[in-house]
């Protein structure tokens, strides 16, 4: 009914053009014989009135043919689709949808160049990432196995070293994951302090090099979401924490539970952000002030904890007290149950 009525306000000149010539032609019968008249005159309204929508019905069946023909073309710019789209339009038009047409082919061929090239490009950067995986896993081994014959501080070093490449490549490795058009997320109930004591295990090194105090309250508390990305979410958020502590650093970590989540929350008392850069902590390349602490700073650490947290469809909130605390708090939705509404 809409669509018709659109069709009327758009062609209602036609149709006072034909009431004009009903009404012309009622005077004339009505001069020439006005038994005739009075005998035609509702004969010549209901002709015009099917005459018009005849020619609406027509019209309507035109511009929706056509308009199907343009949707086929536009999604899928092929000289098949533009030769039948060509067929059911004037000449005129004709040079326009042949530019198009042109213009679409050569977009669409960008885009697919691009697009293999950005599967070549994380291809590239998965396997650049575990290659490099391999030489740590050595530089591990070598540690663990051959202490007695390294100094303790040349170890302390090493370790350190250690624990900042596996950061990065990992940081690189879930970042490209993250941008790939491909996931393999694998969700299951996880438990929370175990998740943490294995990201608490890999930054050892660097937590000690800080002399960190960890107060843990965590129990058996478990989460329905994706392990990995979990773990690489605590990774980045304790790496913060490190990079940007104070002279006696602790890291607090704690769970509440309401009704609707299960709230995780992370909180160290190192430097914090102000008030005014705590919007912005989640862009990518952020990285406040240019103190001496953030100058290193990539600003892409919590940048990719929120990617990850959308892609597991967790809810993030930030708070801070400059030169005091920061602190990074998780929504775990709890899972409804089969009657629940």
């Amino acid at each position: 009914m809409k669509q018709l009525w659109h069709m009327i306000e758009r062609y209602y000149p036609w149709l006072l053009l034909l009431l004009g010539v009903d009404c012309f032609c009622a005077v004339i019968l009505w001069i020439s014989d006005i038994q005739v008249f009075q005998t035609l005159i509702g004969l010549v309204v209901l002709t015009s009135i099917l005459l018009f929508s005849a020619i609406l019905f027509v019209l309507n069946k035109r511009e929706n043919t056509h308009m199907e023909l343009f949707r086929d073309f536009l999604s899928d710019p092929t000289i098949c689709n533009e030769e039948r789209l060509l067929s059911a339009i004037s000449q005129k038009e004709g040079e326009s949808v042949r530019f198009l047409a042109s213009v679409l082919r050569e977009y669409k061929n960008e885009s697919n160049n691009m697009a293999d090239a950005l599967r070549d490009y994380e291809e590239y950067v998965e396997g650049w990432a575990h290659e490099a995986k391999t030489p740590l896993s050595l530089l591990t081994m070598l540690l663990d196995n051959r202490n007695d014959e390294i100094s303790p501080s040349l170890q302390a070093k090493l370790d350190y070293v250690r624990s900042q490449l596996q950061e990065d490549v990992t940081q690189m490795l879930y970042y490209a994951r993250l941008k790939s058009s491909t996931k393999d997320y694998r969700f299951e109930d996880v438990n929370l302090n175990d998740c943490l004591g294995e990201v608490l295990e890999d930054y050892a090194p660097l937590l000690e090099e800080k002399h960190f105090v960890i107060l843990n309250k965590l129990q058996s508390e478990t989460v329905y979401t994706d392990r990995r990305g979990l773990q690489f979410m605590l990774g980045q958020i304790v790496s913060n924490a490190i990079k940007y502590s104070s002279d006696s650093p602790m890291l607090t970590i704690s769970v509440i539970h309401s009704e609707t989540a299960d709230i995780l929350s992370v909180e160290d008392n190192g430097i914090g952000v102000k008030k005014y850069n705590l919007p912005y902590i989640f862009q990518k390349g952020f990285t406040g002030d240019s103190t001496d602490s953030r100058k290193k700073a990539t600003g892409m650490g919590l940048y990719l904890v929120k990617k990850m947290a959308d892609d597991l469809n967790l809810h993030l909130e930030a708070a801070s007290q400059w030169g005091k605390s920061f602190k990074i708090v998780i929504f775990f939705p709890k899972l409804r149950s089969n009657g629940g509404k």
